[in-house]
């Protein structure tokens, strides 16, 4: 699927009715001078600008402890190095309104625990509120540490911005706590002194179109929502997969982990808009009043339940071809405490314990370090009866699965069933797929730009109130006492680019299900044999893999037995052994093995076994040969593979002959 653009809903779009601008106002920025700034929230400005969703009557006034004047602040801003050109989103970077934005941007030092300075602060807005007649309005956004929020709260209280015509918003940056006793305390202190519809707390993973659709997708069309329950939905699976490690934020992750910095916001959001129930309309509170009563329905675990239903991990180095270290594990980032317990793997069983999601099981999983970077959510129907096929070549039918592709592919994917052409019943996986960047005419955007345009509109909806941070902190508050009050086995527990710990596929096949891995072509390409193969003929292989994980020491493929399917590794090492016990090979991630089982049913000449944890993708005979049916050029790729690896000469007619 196609990663060609991020769509805005109605913003962005060539719509018939083109979206209104944002409300004037002064955009003031605590922590201006920091990296939120400069890599998210002045690109996302820029967006908006370019696509004229930015007011004229709009503002920036960038506050910090960092001694700088305007004039310093708008260079910093557009530095080609560490500025606009280098963070900017768009296919290509447009001077003409970055110059216009820019000329608004003013800047003054302010300690946030200097109540001198936030009553010259009050000055220099109403001097701005003036120059460019914002009628009053403020939005305050703290991209600041969350231990500062209270402060500045208190101190532009305290210099009287409440006061006064216009609106006053304040946007505040995740973590929002990190557990359930400090979240209280954090929302008892904005509370203090402001109203909860002026506090706006930012989840940018809301900010994504593909997250957005949830709702529009269930909502607006009359097929699917009289199936999004417990009678027809068998499980339902969320993955955040990254393969990128802590990339030098050590210190912060070691106090932090996968389950605060991932599933207990981000995830947990999701979760909210794929499960609630409708809302009585798409106004804000009605939205997020569905949202808090689904997490409300969700089961809290006893701290001694968690292990039953909740599984961590910690990535551990990777090696080279010599077997020296490549990459290091976590415990050996800098900032990282050498013994740490801090999970960067995390893998959960939720139950919705209401009407429509009772004994349906909500499955999360999410990770660092792990064997490709994608969003998922996979919806795995229930499978239709089979009795029906009695009779046919049919003995065995697949689940449909519903997939929406939140990120870096964008879109959502049908998988099922249709009937093979020929004489006979016989069936194989198809999908239908939307692509965003297919379907939309829009720009690449951060996330950033629709949360900042909705809070000058007041629009609430893709904020959390302060009850739903409590409803998800809830949820995750058993995991962090069982995890924090017990000493982690066995850590590290799994290695770079793998799927993560073995234990994550034991918790879900104990229900007798498996983990729906998302495979991409980028991925499929990294082996050899499918390196700059056609797309169709890479989306054919991908629909008939099945995933397969092998923990060490397992025996794969046993001489003698008879062959029917080949295998390709994701992660790990096997190694290749003969009748006399001696390892003939040794093959890593991306190799592959067992093709021979795809050309002849001949007994297996070797022994292969897993030296590591292997993550393996499987591709059956019967699957193969009907892939070749339709491209028979690949069926030269496999027989040069025979010819090379064992000097089996195979013809064209018995490679592609059905069984």
């Amino acid at each position: 699927m196609a990663d060609k653009a991020k769509v805005y809903g109605s913003v962005g779009q060539e719509a018939k009715a083109a979206a209104p601008a944002s409300m004037p106002c002064i955009m003031v920025i605590f922590g201006a001078s920091g990296d939120l700034t400069k890599r998210l929230l002045v690109p996302s400005l820029y967006n908006l600008a370019c696509d004229g969703l930015l007011s004229d009557n709009f503002a920036v006034l960038g506050c910090a402890n960092t001694e700088m004047t305007s004039e310093d602040f708008r260079t910093r801003m557009s530095g080609e190095e560490d500025g606009i050109k280098k963070f900017h989103t768009r296919k290509e970077f447009d001077p003409a309104p970055w110059d216009k934005l820019v000329s608004r941007f003013h800047y003054q030092p302010c300690g946030f625990d200097d109540k001198d300075a936030f009553a010259r602060l009050k000055e220099t807005v109403a001097k701005l509120d003036a120059q460019y007649q914002t009628g009053g309005n403020v939005l305050f956004y703290f991209a600041t540490a969350p231990s500062f929020f209270g402060l500045i709260c208190d101190n532009l209280y305290y210099a009287g911005f409440r006061d006064g015509p216009g609106w006053k918003r304040i946007i505040v940056e995740k973590p929002f706590g990190k557990d359930v006793k400090s979240a209280l305390k954090l929302n008892k202190e904005l509370l203090a002194h402001w109203d909860e519809e002026q506090i706006y707390r930012v989840d940018h993973y809301l900010g994504k179109e593909t997250v957005q659709n949830l709702l529009a997708f269930r909502f607006s069309n009359g097929m699917f929502e009289p199936l999004w329950n417990k009678n027809y939905i068998d499980n339902i699976q969320f993955n955040v997969c990254e393969v990128v490690d802590v990339q030098g934020r050590g210190g912060y992750y070691d106090s932090s982990g996968v389950l605060r910095d991932m599933m207990q916001n981000h995830m947990f959001q999701m979760l909210a808009y794929l499960c609630m129930e409708p809302p009585a309309s798409f106004q804000s509170d009605a939205i997020r009043n569905e949202k808090s009563k689904v997490l409300q329905s969700v089961r809290i675990y006893d701290k001694d339940e968690v292990p039953q239903y909740a599984v961590r991990g910690q990535y551990g180095p990777s090696f080279d071809d010599s077997g020296n270290v490549d990459k290091p594990g976590y415990r050996e980032e800098k900032g990282v405490n050498p013994e740490s317990n801090t999970e960067t793997f995390a893998a959960a069983k939720l139950h919705i314990d209401n009407w429509r999601w009772e004994g349906v099981p909500i499955y999360l999983r999410s990770g660092k370090g792990l064997w490709k970077r994608g969003t998922e959510i996979v919806v795995e129907f229930k499978k239709a009866p089979e009795a029906i096929f009695k009779g046919t070549p049919i003995d065995q039918l697949a689940s449909n699965r519903l997939v929406f592709h939140i990120q870096p592919y964008q879109g959502i994917e049908l998988l099922f069933q249709a009937k093979i052409p020929g004489p006979t019943m016989a069936l194989q996986k198809v999908d239908m797929r939307f692509s965003y960047g297919d379907a939309f005419k829009a720009s690449r955007y951060t996330g950033y730009e629709v949360m900042i345009y909705s809070c000058t509109h007041g629009d609430g909806t893709l904020f959390s109130r302060g009850d739903l941070v409590e409803a998800a902190w809830n949820i995750a508050q058993p995991l962090l006492d069982h995890w924090e009050s017990n000493k982690a086995e066995g850590f590290p527990n799994y290695t770079r680019g793998s799927w993560g710990p073995r234990a994550a596929s034991e918790l879900i096949e104990r229900d007798g299900r498996h983990w729906y891995e998302v495979v991409t072509p980028d991925v499929l390409e990294k082996s050899p044999l499918f390196k700059g193969a056609d797309p169709l003929l890479l989306n054919s292989i991908i629909l008939a893999l099945r995933s397969h994980d092998v923990p060490q020491d397992e025996v794969i493929i046993r001489r003698g037995d008879v062959a029917g399917e080949m295998y390709l590794i994701c992660r790990g090492e096997v190694e290749v052994i003969d009748v006399n016990g001696k390892v003939l090979k040794t093959l890593k991630d991306g190799d592959f093995f067992g093709e021979i089982g795809l050309l002849l049913p001949t007994p297996r000449t070797a022994t292969v076994r897993a030296k590591t944890l292997c993550d393996l993708f499987v591709l059956d005979k019967s699957d193969f040969s009907r892939i070749l049916q339709d491209y028979p050029q690949f069926a030269g790729e496999v027989m040069k593979v025979a010819k090379e690896r064992y000097d089996v000469v195979v013809s064209a007619e018995q490679l592609m002959a059905k069984d």
